[in-house]
C-alpha cells in the first residue's frame, strides 16, 4: 500500500483510540459556545473551552461567528443564517473524515470538495402554516473528490466519513436539547 501524505495524524487517532476503548470517561468531551445578542436578528457567537480527556481545555485561538439573516428578511446580513451552519458543521465534518479515512486507507487525495444544500419551507418559522416544520425538509451533500483511488473505492470512503460522523449522527438522530433560563 502506498503511504499517503493527507496531512491526518492517523497513527495518534489509532493510538487513542485504544487508550478510550480502556477508559470510557476520559472520552467524555463537552463542547460549548457562547452567543451574544446585537441588534435586530444579528448575534455573536464565540467558542474556546471545551472539556475533554478529565479537565477543562481551550482551543488555541477563539473563534467567533456572526449570524444575522439576509436583506430579504429585512435584516441586515451580518453573517449567515443559524440554520446554515448546521450546513457548515455537516460539511467540515463529512469533509474532514474523508481526509482521515483516506489517510487511513493510504489513499493520496488530491482535491476534495463538498456542497451541502439544505431545502428549507420558512413558512414554518414564520408562523404561516403550523403544519410546516420550522427546519429543514431534506439535505443534500454532494462531493467532488479526485484520489488516486477507484470510483468504488471513494464511495466507500465517503461511505466510512458518513458513518462516523458527529455531525451527521447529531442531524440525523434524536438529540436531548435542554433549554433553560438562568
Amino acid at each position: 500500500m502506498a503511504t499517503a501524505t493527507n496531512g491526518v495524524n492517523v497513527q495518534a487517532l489509532l493510538e487513542a483510540r485504544e487508550v478510550l476503548k480502556g477508559a470510557p470517561e476520559a472520552a467524555q468531551f463537552t463542547w460549548r459556545a457562547s452567543s451574544t445578542w446585537r441588534e435586530g436578528v444579528h448575534s455573536t457567537t464565540t467558542v474556546q473551552k471545551f472539556f475533554g480527556l478529565g479537565e477543562e481545555r481551550s482551543h488555541k485561538e477563539e473563534s467567533v461567528f456572526e449570524a444575522d439573516h439576509p436583506e430579504v428578511f429585512a435584516a441586515e446580513d451580518n453573517g449567515i443564517t443559524p440554520i446554515e451552519f448546521l450546513l457548515v458543521g455537516l460539511a467540515g465534518c463529512l469533509t474532514a473524515g474523508v481526509a482521515s479515512v483516506a489517510q487511513n486507507r493510504g489513499i493520496q487525495l488530491h482535491s476534495v470538495r463538498s456542497t451541502v444544500e439544505g431545502r428549507h419551507d420558512i413558512r414554518g418559522i414564520l408562523g404561516a402554516d403550523s403544519d410546516v416544520r420550522n427546519g429543514f425538509t431534506d439535505i443534500k451533500v454532494t462531493f467532488a473528490i479526485d484520489a488516486d483511488a477507484s470510483k468504488q473505492e471513494i464511495e466507500a470512503l465517503v461511505a466510512q466519513s458518513q458513518k462516523r460522523s458527529a455531525v451527521f449522527d447529531a442531524l440525523t438522530n434524536p438529540t436531548d436539547v435542554t433549554v433553560e433560563v438562568a
